[in-house]
């Protein structure tokens, strides 16, 4: 691990995002998923690998997290999930919005897996960050994502 005791304990968040590609008839069944609502579960999971990063990721340091927040849309070819995390630490949280992201968007795979063996899990991607030696970072959105050009459906977040 690197050693990051000479640097200031600064304010540092991130947020992360993953998609979950599946057939409509796959998304018209969520909420009648024998395993639970599969957004729910794949929240909390999210929130619990956010917190365990350092544990999964071999030379992350642990960190005491202030925010977790996950969010799971529905749309009309799958689940966008986007994270946030925050921090006050000496390195930045990125690995713990992707982690949280990553394990998000495998729950949702877990869990309707048995509807269909073609959901894909695509584009895990770091967003934004924010605090630290680096500066700020925000990613330039490009056309042809999975997610910009098809999800028009309401969007809901999971309870």
């Amino acid at each position: 691990m690197v050693d990051v005791s000479h640097k200031a304990a600064t304010r540092r968040e991130a947020t992360a995002s993953a998609f979950v590609q599946m057939p409509p008839g796959v998304l018209r069944a969520l909420p009648k998923n024998p395993k639970g609502d599969p957004l729910e579960v794949a929240r909390i999971a999210a929130i619990l690998a956010a917190k365990r990063t350092s544990e999964l990721i071999p030379m992350c340091h642990p960190l005491p997290l202030s925010h977790i927040d996950v969010d799971l849309r529905l749309c009309e070819n799958g689940v966008a999930i986007t994270t946030k995390v925050a921090t006050t630490a000496e390195t930045g949280v990125e690995m713990e919005a992707l982690v949280a992201a990553a394990i998000s968007a495998l729950v949702v795979y877990d869990q309707t897996k048995g509807l269909d063996k073609s959901i894909e899990i695509r584009e895990i991607r770091l967003e934004r960050k924010s605090g630290g030696k680096s500066g700020d970072y925000q990613r330039v959105q490009t056309t042809g994502s999975t997610r910009n050009s098809k999800n028009r459906a309401p969007k809901l977040r999971a309870k």
